[in-house]
């Protein structure tokens, strides 16, 4: 047979018969004497099998060792172990549908910021987001980001200390209020006299426990960034909102 005659007896492509040479998974034939490759049936037989174990999701390192004669593994132990595998993806893809289905079973419909855990999702709803205003949606964005990256004992602390904070009509108020006045702060310069009431306005809200132990460094990487984000005036209120809650601690 012809590389391209056994290719269709099997159900394959010649690039796939290729490729198998390449890696040594398929023996070479003879060449006849016009150059031509000469395929038998035994070639026909281990291509067929080839194609039946990575049709079970073999990859190829273990179809070569079920091919090979001093195999270390026999046909068993590597289905086995593909069926073990199988069963941990089929509980990954559970859980992930069970998550998938609760958001989009939310009440209110998921946030713009989502996918976001449960309970920033039920802070988010409590709260609200006064419509139009940039700065609740950042800081919506910034409380997604610190849920992303929090291990989940800290994302249950942080849900718990904000739902606290503003579990209360008057303290969603204040918040929208804060909101309002940051959003006024767009093209203030940082010594309008404003920003000392944000600042104040802010550290009202902000929940002591959520700050770190130690001083917070107001040159790090990550404090850098967040200011950056800001229109001048309102980066002003943030630094001095953190440091009237540090200095109120000491």
């Amino acid at each position: 047979m012809r590389i391209g005659e056994l290719a269709a007896a099997v159900g394959v492509t010649t690039r796939t018969v290729r490729h198998y040479h390449h890696l040594g998974l398929l023996p070479e034939p003879e060449r006849l004497a016009n150059g031509y490759r000469n395929y038998t049936l035994r070639h026909a037989v281990v291509l067929a099998r080839i194609r039946r174990l990575t049709e079970l999701g073999l990859g190829l390192a273990e179809v070569r060792d079920v091919l090979a004669e001093d195999a270390g593994k026999d046909l068993v132990e590597v289905l086995t172990e593909l069926d073990q595998d199988l069963a941990r993806q089929e509980a990954a893809i559970r859980e992930r549908r069970t998550r998938l289905r609760a958001l989009l079973d939310e009440e209110g419909g998921l946030p713009v910021e989502g996918p976001v855990s449960p309970q920033l999702a039920a802070l988010f709803s409590e709260v609200g987001q006064p419509s139009g205003s940039p700065m609740a949606a950042k800081d919506r964005e910034i409380l997604a980001l610190i849920d992303t990256a929090a291990t989940p004992e800290a994302r249950e602390q942080m849900a718990a200390l904000l739902g606290t904070a503003f579990g209360s009509p008057e303290a969603v108020a204040r918040a929208h209020e804060a909101y309002a006045l940051l959003d006024d702060l767009a093209d203030a310069d940082p010594d309008d006299p404003r920003v000392t009431e944000a600042a104040r306005l802010l550290a009202d809200l902000i929940p002591h426990e959520m700050l770190p132990e130690a001083d917070i460094d107001h040159d790090n990487s990550f404090l850098r960034a967040l200011y950056a984000d800001f229109a001048p005036a309102q980066a002003e209120a943030i630094r001095r909102a953190l440091r009237i809650l540090t200095e109120g601690r000491r």
